[in-house]
């Protein structure tokens, strides 16, 4: 369907090299884009990129660079513009938690997270932004978590749930900021996923548990309504939707692919 059709779409997805974004980025190019993949670490990019050919035929380019900084993102539009052609979507996917109780939060790691999580979307979202407003269309879609809207239950998650809510507020300001230059400006707001890296972090919780893994996920997705771990493919249909034509006139908007947790939450 040509609501969903990204052919001749310029996409540059950051944090494209693992977990999300790597889905992302492949299921952008499945549906018809041109891709770019960026991270700080060629290696990792070259990795993401040998997967997405193997799975799929198609080639993605990359270009390294910290999203935090902005010669390196200065840098990164004149590099994806001359490799795509144009830019016309740009995910942002980048970031990192580190869980800390709060009385005991090391504010060194908050400015980190602070930096990582927020400051380079504002970074990316100017540049990338000031060169699809010249071309008169874009397409932002950030990653939040539903960690930008309710709380967890536990300690540990004050750094993570105070920069994802203040990527939820940045994407209404640059939607409305954007919408007269023809940008939309969207999130999502993911669950904890089970990637690659997360993998091993359960597997290591049920081994410190005494539980087998199987118990341990159940046990993580029981007050879920669809009662499963999310996966990163989750997250793909959702934001080919947000960077696809079907959803021209939706902007601000977070939306929750999360099982159902901010529904029960």
């Amino acid at each position: 369907m040509a609501l969903f059709d990204l052919t001749g779409k310029g996409a540059v997805v950051i944090g494209g090299a693992g977990g999300l974004g790597q889905a992302i980025a492949q299921g952008l190019a499945q549906a018809g884009a041109k891709v770019l993949i960026s991270s700080r670490k060629e290696d990792a990019l070259k990795r993401a990129q040998d997967e997405i050919k193997a799975a799929t035929g198609l080639t993605v380019e990359y270009a390294t660079g910290d999203a935090s900084v902005e010669d390196d993102v200065i840098a990164l539009v004149k590099t994806s513009a001359a490799k795509l052609g144009k830019v016309d979507i740009l995910v942002n996917a980048q970031g990192f938690n580190k869980k800390q109780d709060a009385l005991d939060f090391d504010l060194a790691v908050f400015a980190q997270m602070l930096t990582a999580n927020v400051t380079s979307v504002m970074t990316t979202a100017k540049h990338f932004g000031a060169h699809m407003k010249a071309n008169g269309y874009g397409k932002i879609v950030n990653l939040s978590s539903v960690r930008g809207k309710i709380a967890t239950k536990t300690p540990g998650n004050a750094g993570y749930c105070a920069t994802k809510g203040a990527v939820d507020m940045l994407t209404k300001q640059l939607a409305s900021e954007f919408g007269p230059f023809g940008i939309t400006v969207n999130a999502i707001g993911p669950n904890i996923t089970e990637t690659p890296m997360m993998s091993e972090i359960f597997k290591k919780r049920a081994a410190d548990a005494g539980i087998p893994i199987e118990d341990y996920l159940k046990g993580q997705a029981a007050d879920l309504p669809l009662r499963r771990m999310a996966q990163p493919d989750d997250c793909v249909g959702t934001v080919v939707f947000l960077a696809a034509p079907a959803s021209d006139f939706m902007t601000g908007n977070i939306l929750y692919p999360d099982g159902g947790l901010v529904a029960v939450g």
